[in-house]
């Protein structure tokens, strides 16, 4: 297990998010601004995420992980992690991201808010949850997604249904967090679904000197 942490950088006060992730899961280089670092360190993650396979299937793995990068870094991910396992004998996938965004403006109750709003767009099932670190939302659903079919060796670009678990916790400087694992491969999708909720369950949410911050209705 490895913990991680998120910067919220709101107007009242820096908070500190940190959640553990399983060993399965590999860090992507999304705050890695060299490219030759980048490089080596997609090169290392193919090769712990593929022990045994054949150079070519490695090397396939880490160009569709760097294909990927730009687009997460374009919408302010700050941690990334991409997990390959095997279930049922079938090869599944799965990335967790996690990225911070406004609250809802002038949000007396932050999660309802946010859980009215994404009722209204119909963005999946969506649930208001309580996390040890405090009231969070919840949002189960499936979206279509998209590969270039320069790497499928196809003419036009496929695409794939992605199911995903999205889980927003509103903090008290105006920021949510926002924290989701995705994955394509449906077969695995209760192993991965219970890996997250350990995940999300594991947030904790410290002041800038490194204090716990207990925000009002956390589990304790």
């Amino acid at each position: 297990m490895r913990t991680r942490t998120a910067l919220s950088t709101g107007s009242l006060d820096n908070i500190h998010a940190r959640w553990v992730m399983p060993e399965i899961f590999h860090d992507l280089p999304v705050t890695v601004e060299d490219d030759g670092e980048t490089i080596r360190i997609l090169e290392e993650l193919s090769d712990r995420a593929l022990p045994g396979a054949s150079e070519d299937d490695r090397t396939r793995f880490a160009v569709v992980c760097a294909l990927g990068l730009d687009d997460l870094i374009a919408l302010g991910v700050e941690y990334a992690g991409v997990c390959v396992a095997a279930f049922d004998d079938t090869p599944c996938t799965a990335t967790v991201l996690a990225t911070l965004v406004d609250s809802p403006e002038g949000a007396v109750a932050p999660v309802r808010t946010l859980a009215s709003d994404l009722r209204r767009v119909s963005a999946g099932e969506v649930t208001e949850i309580d996390l040890p670190c405090g009231p969070a939302v919840s949002c189960v659903g499936t979206r279509q997604e998209r590969m270039s079919g320069e790497m499928m060796h196809a003419g036009a670009p496929l695409a794939f249904p992605t199911a995903f678990i999205r889980v927003y916790v509103p903090l008290p400087n105006a920021s949510t967090l926002v924290m989701e694992m995705c994955t394509p491969t449906m077969v695995g999708w209760d192993a991965f679904s219970t890996m997250f909720g350990n995940i999300v369950s594991s947030i904790r949410l410290f002041h800038a000197d490194g204090s716990s911050l207990i925000v009002p209705g956390a589990q304790r």
